[in-house]
């Protein structure tokens, strides 16, 4: 995608690691739509990716941040808007992590104290930085905010363990706060149920080949891949979706509407 669709935006993009990331994709196709941008992870996953040679290509900086700390979450906002000179545009809320998952405890022997962490991080961290931009007024008017979900929010997945509420309390949010900032100032939040994705995370899930190629068999235009998805967010971020709110949009070649899921 290389229309300038999105130029004089600006944005936050949560959640690059590496080249098989989706917000990786998203940032390099914001930049050829003509967004500035800033970029952002925690600081553990800066060191173990390559995000500050993506800030090289895109021509932009790194501002590490704890999406659960509300101080972090205030300082990326702030530095952000000074780097870029304005507010707000667009953010990509592409976080999730289960310590349940990685400790491969299975859902029926969970953590709890994992089980609270995980929800923090992959839920109520857009909660928080959503908030956090209400109070600070950091984002322009008739913005636009996209959260990366999953089916498993909807429907019984095997093996997506505690992550599934995670996603499903993510797409509440979307709804309750997209309520708030439609009435506020116009701005849109949505959330893209994504197909099985091969990136570092998903290739962290139990089984995860198992649900790659049952997804890419049911769906009718097979797995969505993440430039096709960061293509998708690309239009959300653009006014050629600004009458989009509070949706979860399946983008994932049909499987969602197929009688077939496991």
């Amino acid at each position: 995608m290389n229309h300038p669709i999105l130029a004089g935006k600006k944005g936050i993009i949560f959640g690059a690691l590496d080249e098989q990331s989706i917000a990786w994709q998203v940032a390099l196709s914001a930049y050829q739509a003509g967004a500035q941008f800033t970029l952002t992870n925690a600081p553990v996953a800066i060191r173990m990716g390559n995000i500050n040679g993506l800030a090289q290509t895109c021509k932009t900086i790194v501002i590490a941040a704890d999406v659960t700390n509300t101080e972090d979450l205030e300082k990326l906002l702030q530095e952000s808007s000074q780097f870029l000179g304005g507010k707000i545009d667009f953010i990509l809320h592409a976080v999730g992590m289960s310590p349940n998952i990685r400790k491969k405890r299975v859902y029926t022997d969970l953590d709890y104290s994992y089980y609270l962490k995980t929800i923090d991080i992959s839920a109520i961290s857009l909660h928080k930085l959503l908030q956090t931009a209400w109070k600070l007024d950091a984002l322009s008017a008739q913005s636009s905010i996209v959260a990366l979900s999953y089916i498993a929010a909807q429907k019984a997945i095997p093996f997506y363990n505690d992550m599934a509420e995670a996603k499903a309390t993510l797409e509440s949010i979307v709804r309750s706060f997209g309520y708030y900032y439609g009435k506020k100032n116009g701005t849109r939040i949505n959330s893209v149920s994504q197909s099985p994705t091969p990136t570092s995370a998903g290739n962290g899930i139990e089984n995860f080949n198992q649900l790659y190629k049952n997804a890419e068999e049911v769906a009718p235009l097979g797995n969505a891949d993440a430039k096709s998805c960061a293509d998708f967010c690309i239009t959300l971020f653009s006014d050629y979706t600004r009458m989009i709110t509070m949706q979860n949009i399946y983008h994932d070649g049909g499987y969602s509407q197929m009688g077939s899921f496991i």
